[in-house]
């Protein structure tokens, strides 16, 4: 039986990836990992418990390659991690052609840095995927930083945002916007716990206007998106008006877009043209994104038709931040 999906498609690349780095094989890789007591796939399964099989291992390769490098500290080994990641991109993919495995080392490097201080799902609440991203990193990045990273959801309905919080434990703001002056007041905090899930902050906003106050309120400098229920109504306008306003205060801003690949919805061409478009919401993310990544931000299978494993984008950014940090944790000792 084959280790996961689609296993004759990519084992030679992966073998080649891993070898490169003194790691013989994928067995090998799981091997190296045991020995310094990490266990990479129950890592993508405790923050996505649907993710795939070939997500499991991929984090196994990757976290493979990191110990083998040495990498002492947690934004060496997200980096190392995504060289796992990239070789598991299925050849001639679009997830290989967006380098979407180095994309997520990056992104996870990033948020591992003390430079960056606020990182936002955008239209996160969506999804539980975005809330199981938010956990992934807050259970991980504050234990190896030295300023603490704030984590934040950001998207339409206060009701929403309130329910996610309360089934999350994350702590629910709620706002209030001043479409006359611009000004956004926090009008109430509510905390359903506490410790590591209740420093999450989930906002809920009324349209575009309110959500990039938001996104000015919490100083966000890195946000991923999502191309969940709204996307051609939130998340892109927020990002894509948020990044044009900090660039005229002069702060940096990192904009990642989740989601998209060939056959997404919300445009004529995806019939038209079938594969030669990819759609309206993938081309929203082409005009404000830094990086963009491929498949959708939460479900497993999209992802995987990508050409990349079986796991939603944004709780992808939890599991490369949680096997990081345990890789310098494994080697500090």
């Amino acid at each position: 039986m084959e280790l996961f999906e689609s296993y004759q498609r990519r084992i030679k690349k992966i073998n080649a990836a891993l070898s490169e780095h003194g790691v013989r094989n994928i067995e090998e890789a799981k091997a190296i990992c045991e020995r310094y007591g990490l266990d990479p796939y129950a890592t993508a399964r405790e923050v996505q418990p649907i993710c795939f099989e070939d997500a499991g291992w991929a984090y196994t390769a990757g976290s493979a390659i990191a110990l083998t490098q040495g990498c002492a500290s947690a934004a060496d080994a997200a980096k190392a991690i995504g060289l796992g990641l990239q070789a598991f991109c299925v050849p001639g993919s679009v997830a290989e052609d967006r380098k979407v495995g180095l994309g997520h080392g990056n992104l996870a490097a990033m948020l591992l840095s003390d430079e960056t201080e606020c990182f936002a799902f955008l239209a996160g609440h969506e999804s539980f995927a975005a809330a199981e991203g938010a956990i992934g990193i807050a259970r991980s990045a504050n234990t190896v930083r030295t300023k603490p990273l704030r984590v934040i959801l950001n998207g339409l309905g206060k009701d929403a945002a309130q329910i996610i919080s309360r089934i999350n434990g994350f702590t629910y703001c709620k706002t209030a916007f001043d479409y006359y002056t611009g000004a956004l007041k926090i009008t109430e905090e509510l905390a359903y716990s506490k410790g590591e899930r209740a420093a999450v902050r989930c906002y809920g906003a009324d349209d575009v206007r309110e959500g990039v106050a938001i996104m000015h309120h919490e100083n966000v400098d890195i946000s991923i998106t999502g191309n969940s229920t709204n996307p051609t109504r939130f998340q892109h306008p927020v990002a894509g008006t948020y990044k044009k306003e900090r660039q005229e205060l002069g702060r940096k801003y990192f904009s990642v877009a989740s989601g998209g690949g060939t056959g997404r919805t919300l445009h004529p061409d995806n019939m038209a043209a079938g594969p030669a478009s990819y759609g309206m919401t993938d081309t929203m993310g082409r005009m404000h994104s830094d990086a963009q990544f491929a498949g959708s931000s939460s479900v497993p299978a999209h992802v995987e038709m990508m050409g990349f494993i079986g796991m939603g984008n944004n709780p992808m950014v939890g599991a490369t931040v949680a096997c990081a940090v345990a890789v310098a944790k494994a080697l500090s000792k």
